[in-house]
Protein backbone atom coordinates (compact mmCIF):
# COMPACT_ATOMS: atom_id res chain seq x y z
CA UNK A 1 0.00 0.00 0.00
CA UNK A 2 1.50 3.31 -1.05
CA UNK A 3 0.58 6.95 -1.43
CA UNK A 4 -0.06 9.56 1.24
CA UNK A 5 -2.72 12.24 0.96
CA UNK A 6 -2.12 15.86 1.85
CA UNK A 7 -5.87 16.47 2.04
CA UNK A 8 -7.26 18.80 4.69
CA UNK A 9 -8.50 16.53 7.45
CA UNK A 10 -11.41 18.63 8.64
CA UNK A 11 -14.31 20.19 6.80
CA UNK A 12 -15.28 23.34 8.75
CA UNK A 13 -18.50 23.79 6.77
CA UNK A 14 -19.62 20.39 8.10
CA UNK A 15 -18.82 20.99 11.77
CA UNK A 16 -21.18 23.02 13.94
CA UNK A 17 -20.30 25.27 16.86
CA UNK A 18 -20.57 22.37 19.30
CA UNK A 19 -18.08 20.26 17.33
CA UNK A 20 -20.73 18.02 15.76
CA UNK A 21 -20.22 16.73 12.22
CA UNK A 22 -23.11 17.87 9.99
CA UNK A 23 -23.34 16.14 6.62
CA UNK A 24 -23.86 18.22 3.49
CA UNK A 25 -27.20 17.70 1.75
CA UNK A 26 -27.14 16.24 -1.77
CA UNK A 27 -27.79 18.94 -4.36
CA UNK A 28 -28.67 17.08 -7.56
CA UNK A 29 -31.91 15.13 -7.23
CA UNK A 30 -33.32 14.48 -10.70
CA UNK A 31 -34.68 11.06 -11.61
CA UNK A 32 -34.40 8.52 -14.40
CA UNK A 33 -37.98 8.02 -15.55
CA UNK A 34 -39.84 7.44 -18.84
CA UNK A 35 -41.66 10.79 -18.69
CA UNK A 36 -38.79 13.05 -17.64
CA UNK A 37 -35.68 14.62 -19.16
CA UNK A 38 -33.66 11.52 -18.25
CA UNK A 39 -35.45 8.50 -19.77
CA UNK A 40 -34.13 4.99 -19.12
CA UNK A 41 -31.83 3.96 -21.94
CA UNK A 42 -29.04 1.41 -22.09
CA UNK A 43 -25.65 3.07 -22.36
CA UNK A 44 -26.89 6.59 -21.59
CA UNK A 45 -25.96 6.70 -17.90
CA UNK A 46 -22.67 6.31 -16.10
CA UNK A 47 -21.85 5.93 -12.44
CA UNK A 48 -18.85 7.60 -10.86
CA UNK A 49 -18.08 5.81 -7.59
CA UNK A 50 -15.49 5.09 -4.97
CA UNK A 51 -15.24 1.50 -3.79
CA UNK A 52 -14.09 2.90 -0.45
CA UNK A 53 -17.23 4.94 0.19
CA UNK A 54 -20.15 3.18 1.93
CA UNK A 55 -22.69 5.47 0.22
CA UNK A 56 -21.31 4.64 -3.23
CA UNK A 57 -21.03 0.97 -2.26
CA UNK A 58 -24.83 0.85 -1.91
CA UNK A 59 -25.31 1.66 -5.59
CA UNK A 60 -22.46 -0.58 -6.74
CA UNK A 61 -24.24 -3.49 -5.05
CA UNK A 62 -27.62 -2.52 -6.51
CA UNK A 63 -26.15 -2.27 -10.02
CA UNK A 64 -24.86 -5.85 -9.71
CA UNK A 65 -27.97 -7.33 -8.12
CA UNK A 66 -30.26 -5.72 -10.69
CA UNK A 67 -28.15 -7.00 -13.59
CA UNK A 68 -27.38 -3.52 -14.91
CA UNK A 69 -23.64 -3.88 -15.54
CA UNK A 70 -24.15 -3.70 -19.32
CA UNK A 71 -26.80 -0.96 -19.07
CA UNK A 72 -25.19 1.55 -16.71
CA UNK A 73 -21.45 2.09 -17.04
CA UNK A 74 -19.22 2.68 -14.03
CA UNK A 75 -15.85 4.29 -13.34
CA UNK A 76 -14.04 3.99 -10.02
CA UNK A 77 -12.04 6.95 -8.67
CA UNK A 78 -8.68 6.77 -6.92
CA UNK A 79 -9.46 5.87 -3.29
CA UNK A 80 -6.81 8.26 -1.95
CA UNK A 81 -8.32 11.73 -2.11
CA UNK A 82 -6.16 14.84 -1.80
CA UNK A 83 -7.02 18.55 -1.54
CA UNK A 84 -8.23 18.52 -5.16
CA UNK A 85 -10.89 15.92 -4.39
CA UNK A 86 -11.80 12.62 -6.04
CA UNK A 87 -9.48 11.95 -8.98
CA UNK A 88 -9.57 9.70 -12.03
CA UNK A 89 -6.21 7.94 -12.29
CA UNK A 90 -5.14 4.56 -13.59
CA UNK A 91 -4.29 2.20 -10.77
CA UNK A 92 -5.30 -1.08 -9.12
CA UNK A 93 -9.09 -1.15 -9.20
CA UNK A 94 -9.49 2.44 -10.43
CA UNK A 95 -8.98 4.24 -13.73
CA UNK A 96 -9.04 7.34 -15.85
CA UNK A 97 -12.48 8.56 -16.93
CA UNK A 98 -13.39 6.97 -20.28
CA UNK A 99 -16.61 8.95 -20.72
CA UNK A 100 -15.81 12.66 -20.48
CA UNK A 101 -12.08 12.65 -19.89
CA UNK A 102 -12.46 14.26 -16.47
CA UNK A 103 -9.32 14.35 -14.36
CA UNK A 104 -11.31 15.17 -11.22
CA UNK A 105 -14.93 14.56 -10.32
CA UNK A 106 -15.21 18.26 -9.51
CA UNK A 107 -15.31 18.88 -13.27
CA UNK A 108 -18.63 17.03 -13.52
CA UNK A 109 -20.06 19.23 -10.77
CA UNK A 110 -18.78 22.39 -12.48
CA UNK A 111 -20.31 21.38 -15.82
CA UNK A 112 -23.66 20.73 -14.16
CA UNK A 113 -23.61 23.85 -11.96
CA UNK A 114 -20.83 26.39 -12.63
CA UNK A 115 -21.66 28.08 -9.31
CA UNK A 116 -21.17 24.89 -7.28
CA UNK A 117 -19.08 25.56 -4.18
CA UNK A 118 -19.91 22.60 -1.93
CA UNK A 119 -18.02 19.38 -1.38
CA UNK A 120 -17.74 16.99 -4.31
CA UNK A 121 -19.15 13.62 -3.28
CA UNK A 122 -19.73 10.14 -4.65
CA UNK A 123 -21.73 8.43 -5.99
CA UNK A 124 -22.69 10.44 -9.06
CA UNK A 125 -25.11 9.32 -11.75
CA UNK A 126 -24.06 11.05 -14.99
CA UNK A 127 -26.19 11.50 -18.11
CA UNK A 128 -23.81 11.11 -21.05
CA UNK A 129 -26.29 12.52 -23.56
CA UNK A 130 -27.31 15.59 -21.54
CA UNK A 131 -23.77 16.12 -20.20
CA UNK A 132 -24.82 16.66 -16.60
CA UNK A 133 -25.25 15.04 -13.22
CA UNK A 134 -28.66 13.47 -12.79
CA UNK A 135 -28.28 12.69 -9.12
CA UNK A 136 -25.66 12.56 -6.36
CA UNK A 137 -27.84 11.13 -3.58
CA UNK A 138 -27.07 7.47 -2.95
CA UNK A 139 -30.55 6.67 -1.65
CA UNK A 140 -32.14 8.01 -4.85
CA UNK A 141 -29.67 6.25 -7.14
CA UNK A 142 -30.13 2.92 -5.34
CA UNK A 143 -33.88 3.18 -5.86
CA UNK A 144 -33.51 4.24 -9.49
CA UNK A 145 -31.41 1.17 -10.16
CA UNK A 146 -34.09 -0.94 -8.47
CA UNK A 147 -37.10 0.38 -10.42
CA UNK A 148 -36.18 3.26 -12.73
CA UNK A 149 -34.78 1.17 -15.58
CA UNK A 150 -37.86 -1.02 -15.99
CA UNK A 151 -37.31 -4.06 -18.22
CA UNK A 152 -33.64 -3.16 -18.68
CA UNK A 153 -33.08 -4.40 -15.11
CA UNK A 154 -33.60 -7.81 -13.58
CA UNK A 155 -37.00 -8.24 -11.98
CA UNK A 156 -35.46 -9.78 -8.86
CA UNK A 157 -34.45 -9.08 -6.22
CA UNK A 158 -36.91 -6.28 -5.53
CA UNK A 159 -35.00 -4.03 -3.14
CA UNK A 160 -37.95 -1.89 -2.09
CA UNK A 161 -41.07 -4.06 -2.39
CA UNK A 162 -44.26 -1.99 -2.05
CA UNK A 163 -45.63 -4.11 0.78
CA UNK A 164 -42.50 -3.50 2.88
CA UNK A 165 -42.00 0.22 2.25
CA UNK A 166 -43.23 1.20 5.70
CA UNK A 167 -41.01 -1.38 7.42
CA UNK A 168 -37.99 -0.42 5.29
CA UNK A 169 -38.43 3.28 6.01
CA UNK A 170 -38.77 2.58 9.72
CA UNK A 171 -35.46 0.70 9.74
CA UNK A 172 -33.70 3.28 7.57
CA UNK A 173 -35.01 5.97 9.90
CA UNK A 174 -32.75 4.81 12.72
CA UNK A 175 -29.96 3.03 10.83
CA UNK A 176 -29.03 6.12 8.81
CA UNK A 177 -28.64 8.78 11.53
CA UNK A 178 -27.23 6.58 14.26
CA UNK A 179 -25.14 4.01 12.37
CA UNK A 180 -24.45 4.99 8.73
CA UNK A 181 -23.87 8.65 9.58
CA UNK A 182 -23.22 8.06 13.26
CA UNK A 183 -19.77 6.57 12.72
CA UNK A 184 -18.81 9.74 10.83
CA UNK A 185 -20.27 11.92 13.57
CA UNK A 186 -18.06 10.08 16.03
CA UNK A 187 -14.98 10.10 13.81
CA UNK A 188 -15.15 13.76 12.81
CA UNK A 189 -16.35 15.13 16.15
CA UNK A 190 -14.16 18.03 17.29
CA UNK A 191 -15.32 18.05 20.91
CA UNK A 192 -15.58 15.35 23.56
CA UNK A 193 -19.27 16.01 24.05
CA UNK A 194 -20.01 15.64 20.35
CA UNK A 195 -18.03 12.40 20.21
CA UNK A 196 -19.69 10.97 23.33
CA UNK A 197 -23.14 11.75 21.95
CA UNK A 198 -22.40 10.21 18.56
CA UNK A 199 -20.69 7.04 19.75
CA UNK A 200 -23.43 6.33 22.28
CA UNK A 201 -25.97 6.48 19.44
CA UNK A 202 -23.88 4.18 17.27
CA UNK A 203 -23.80 1.37 19.79
CA UNK A 204 -27.37 1.82 21.02
CA UNK A 205 -28.64 1.28 17.47
CA UNK A 206 -26.13 -1.44 16.63
CA UNK A 207 -27.54 -3.31 19.62
CA UNK A 208 -31.03 -2.79 18.19
CA UNK A 209 -29.93 -4.22 14.84
CA UNK A 210 -28.32 -7.12 16.66
CA UNK A 211 -31.55 -7.88 18.52
CA UNK A 212 -33.49 -8.03 15.24
CA UNK A 213 -30.87 -10.10 13.43
CA UNK A 214 -30.62 -12.55 16.28
CA UNK A 215 -34.26 -13.48 15.62
CA UNK A 216 -34.54 -13.16 11.84
CA UNK A 217 -32.33 -13.25 8.76
CA UNK A 218 -33.13 -9.78 7.39
CA UNK A 219 -34.00 -6.40 8.86
CA UNK A 220 -37.38 -5.50 7.29
CA UNK A 221 -40.15 -8.06 7.01
CA UNK A 222 -37.51 -10.81 7.04
CA UNK A 223 -36.94 -10.37 3.29
CA UNK A 224 -33.74 -9.04 1.76
CA UNK A 225 -34.25 -5.35 0.92
CA UNK A 226 -32.40 -2.08 0.51
CA UNK A 227 -32.39 -1.81 4.32
CA UNK A 228 -29.97 -4.74 4.49
CA UNK A 229 -27.67 -3.20 1.88
CA UNK A 230 -27.63 0.10 3.74
CA UNK A 231 -26.63 -1.47 7.06
CA UNK A 232 -24.18 -3.88 5.42
CA UNK A 233 -22.01 -1.19 3.82
CA UNK A 234 -21.32 0.31 7.23
CA UNK A 235 -20.87 -2.97 9.11
CA UNK A 236 -18.45 -4.42 6.56
CA UNK A 237 -16.18 -1.41 7.20
CA UNK A 238 -16.70 -1.37 10.94
CA UNK A 239 -13.96 -3.62 12.29
CA UNK A 240 -11.16 -2.68 9.85
CA UNK A 241 -11.90 1.07 9.87
CA UNK A 242 -14.54 2.62 12.11
CA UNK A 243 -13.58 0.73 15.28
CA UNK A 244 -10.08 2.22 15.20
CA UNK A 245 -10.03 5.19 12.83
CA UNK A 246 -13.33 6.72 14.00
CA UNK A 247 -12.90 5.60 17.64
CA UNK A 248 -16.08 3.48 17.63
CA UNK A 249 -14.28 0.98 19.80
CA UNK A 250 -16.82 -0.15 22.38
CA UNK A 251 -17.02 -3.47 20.55
CA UNK A 252 -16.39 -5.18 17.22
CA UNK A 253 -18.87 -6.64 14.77
CA UNK A 254 -16.86 -9.84 15.20
CA UNK A 255 -17.98 -9.88 18.86
CA UNK A 256 -21.58 -10.54 17.79
CA UNK A 257 -22.55 -13.84 16.13
CA UNK A 258 -25.74 -12.21 14.78
CA UNK A 259 -24.04 -9.19 13.21
CA UNK A 260 -21.09 -11.18 11.92
CA UNK A 261 -23.39 -13.80 10.40
CA UNK A 262 -25.44 -11.06 8.75
CA UNK A 263 -22.37 -9.40 7.21
CA UNK A 264 -21.17 -12.74 5.85
CA UNK A 265 -24.67 -13.54 4.59
CA UNK A 266 -24.92 -10.33 2.55
CA UNK A 267 -21.31 -10.59 1.36
CA UNK A 268 -22.06 -14.08 0.03
CA UNK A 269 -25.08 -13.00 -2.03
CA UNK A 270 -23.91 -13.74 -5.61
CA UNK A 271 -22.03 -10.74 -6.98
CA UNK A 272 -21.67 -8.81 -3.71
CA UNK A 273 -18.22 -10.12 -2.77
CA UNK A 274 -16.83 -8.66 -5.99
CA UNK A 275 -17.97 -5.19 -4.90
CA UNK A 276 -15.89 -5.26 -1.69
CA UNK A 277 -12.37 -3.84 -2.03
CA UNK A 278 -10.69 -3.72 1.37
CA UNK A 279 -7.52 -2.25 -0.11
CA UNK A 280 -9.49 0.75 -1.41
CA UNK A 281 -11.45 1.00 1.85
CA UNK A 282 -8.42 1.01 4.14
CA UNK A 283 -6.22 3.22 1.99
CA UNK A 284 -8.98 5.78 1.58
CA UNK A 285 -9.75 6.21 5.26
CA UNK A 286 -6.26 5.88 6.70
CA UNK A 287 -4.54 8.04 4.06
CA UNK A 288 -7.15 10.75 3.49
CA UNK A 289 -7.65 12.02 7.05
CA UNK A 290 -4.21 13.07 8.35
CA UNK A 291 -5.63 14.70 11.49
CA UNK A 292 -6.99 11.30 12.52
CA UNK A 293 -3.96 9.30 11.32
CA UNK A 294 -0.98 11.67 10.99
CA UNK A 295 1.58 8.92 10.33
CA UNK A 296 -0.44 7.52 7.43
CA UNK A 297 -0.12 3.96 8.67
CA UNK A 298 -2.63 1.52 7.15
CA UNK A 299 -3.51 -1.33 9.56
CA UNK A 300 -2.99 -4.90 8.41
CA UNK A 301 -6.37 -6.43 9.27
CA UNK A 302 -9.19 -6.62 6.74
CA UNK A 303 -11.64 -7.56 9.47
CA UNK A 304 -13.50 -10.87 9.75
CA UNK A 305 -13.27 -13.56 7.08
CA UNK A 306 -16.30 -12.87 4.90
CA UNK A 307 -16.12 -16.23 3.17
CA UNK A 308 -16.70 -18.29 6.33
CA UNK A 309 -20.12 -19.96 6.74
CA UNK A 310 -22.79 -17.56 8.00
CA UNK A 311 -25.14 -20.19 9.41
CA UNK A 312 -28.30 -18.19 8.70
CA UNK A 313 -29.99 -20.29 6.01
CA UNK A 314 -32.82 -21.45 8.26
CA UNK A 315 -33.63 -17.97 9.61
CA UNK A 316 -35.38 -16.59 6.51
CA UNK A 317 -35.52 -16.64 2.71
CA UNK A 318 -32.43 -16.40 0.56
CA UNK A 319 -32.01 -13.55 -1.90
CA UNK A 320 -33.89 -14.30 -5.12
CA UNK A 321 -31.41 -14.42 -8.02
CA UNK A 322 -31.88 -12.10 -10.97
Amino acid sequence: MTGRSSAPSQFPAETDAAGRFVRQESAFRQWVSPDGPHPPQAGRYHLYVSLACPWAHRVVIARVLKGLMDVVGMTVVDPVRDERGWAFRDGPGHSADPVSGFEFLAEAYALTDPAWSGRVTVPVLWDREAGCIVNNESEDILRMLDTGFGPLASSTPVLRPPDLVEAIDEVNGWVYPAINNGVYRAGFASSQAAYDEAVAGVFERISRAEDILREQRWLAGNRFTEADIRLFTTLVRFDPVYHTHFKCNARLVADSPALLGFVRDVAQVPGVMDTIDMDHIKRHYYLTHPRLNPAGIVPVSDGPDLTAPHGRHAMGPAVSPG
